[in-house]
């Protein structure tokens, strides 16, 4: 019988279990101010903070580089609790090699053709990264920024205010940009991402969570057994540089059709031309809801072996997923495992890649005077 995450943690705090690092048991707990720590230093001597927030069942750990989510500790369907987010157990790593491990993306999830876009008349060139196109805000995205991060307690939540100035120009991006993003763990260990900007020039903005989740524990190998469920009709096709082609396609008789939950593998080596160019999944689904004033369930992620499952509800019109086509082995993880194509995967909620340069898409235009405000919900069970 699967039960759910309230009934385990009850339940175990029910017999007195007392709950321990990974593979200890669940117990239910009140939120607590989050504990700060010194994780480390860059090599100009700027220090990273780690922040550690626990509430309703789930533990996090979230750093000041980059709002990267370290590490996110949910129980399984027996009360035995594992990381299940990709990330590194120092800052050297995480400067020189991570592939966005947990981050905050910005100014621009995802990626813009050849760095490039017309707004207003004008036309910018962003920093290219990413093959001859600029990918999650360029070489010096938000990822790779120290943020000012305050803890907060409200009410039952508990949480974090993350705060990062963008200067006009930064990586080719015109205004300046005030952002904030509030991280909270609900008291019922949901964890809710609210993102905030404005602007002194109109600009564009499409921010994004890029954690990589594996439900059975970071580092137990692959993902291709997890089950997936897309509440989309359609995706985005890409050309070779997985810059969208501007079509809207069917995911009906494709390996592209999630509306039933499917393991992951299951049809991913079809040989579709779209996979091959991809090496796999790393495409936008276009959402049947569309944009919503608030957020709505559009995808579910489920883990047989430990009945871990994740619960997705966003505004967002897309989401991204990503099979971790491209880890490679080369990269140890907090676990002291390496992680290899297809050990993790992301969903991550956003407007369209390269929206700026497809009129037809939604719009990621922000300009003086407007608040940029989207919402993503995380619901963890078991």
């Amino acid at each position: 019988m699967e039960l759910n995450r309230r009934t385990v943690i009850a339940g175990a705090a029910a017999a007195g279990l007392a709950a321990t690092a990974l593979g200890g048991t669940a117990h239910a707990t009140g939120g607590r101010k989050p504990v700060k720590e010194l994780f480390g230093k860059l090599a100009d001597g700027t220090k990273v903070y780690r922040w550690s927030l626990e509430n309703g069942g789930t533990r996090m750990k979230v750093l000041s580089w980059g709002g990267v989510v370290q590490s996110l500790e949910i129980p399984d369907r027996k009360g035995r609790y594992a990381n299940v987010s990709l990330g590194f157990d120092n800052i050297e790593d995480y400067v020189a090699k991570t592939p966005y491990f947990g981050a905050l993306i910005g100014r621009y999830g995802n990626r813009i053709a050849k760095g490039q876009f017309t707004l207003d008349g004008k036309s910018y060139q962003l920093s290219v990264n990413d093959g001859a196109n600029s990918l999650h805000g360029g070489a010096q995205g938000f990822d790779k920024r120290v943020w000012d991060v305050e803890p907060f307690t409200k009410g039952s939540d508990v949480g974090l205010h993350l705060h990062y100035t963008s200067a006009d120009g930064e990586m080719g991006y015109p205004g300046t940009l005030k952002v904030k993003v509030t991280y909270t763990l609900t008291r019922h260990g949901d964890w809710r991402i609210d993102y905030e900007a404005t602007t002194t020039k109109a600009t564009v903005v499409n921010l994004t969570s890029h954690v990589y989740w594996n439900l059975a524990g970071e580092g137990s190998g692959t993902i291709e057994n997890h089950e997936l469920k897309i509440a989309a009709g359609r995706y985005t096709p890409t050309d070779s540089g997985l810059i969208p082609t501007g079509e809207l396609a069917k995911v009906s008789s494709t390996p592209f059709d999630f509306r039933k939950a499917k393991p992951v593998g299951r049809d991913i080596r079809d040989g579709h031309p779209q996979q091959i160019l991809a090496q796999g999944y790393d495409h936008n689904w276009v959402l049947d809801k569309g944009i919503t004033a608030k957020p709505e369930h559009v995808a579910t992620l489920c883990d047989p072996s430990s009945g871990r499952t994740l619960k997705i509800a966003t505004v967002e019109p897309g989401l991204q997923f990503y099979s971790g086509n491209f880890l490679d082995g080369t990269l140890t993880g907090t676990g002291g495992r390496t992680y290899r194509q297809g050990d993790a995967l992301c969903l991550e909620t956003q407007h369209f890649p390269d929206s700026p340069n497809h009129p037809s898409f939604p719009s990621t235009v922000l300009r003086p005077g407007q608040t940029y405000k989207t919402t993503t919900v995380h619901t963890f069970g078991a």
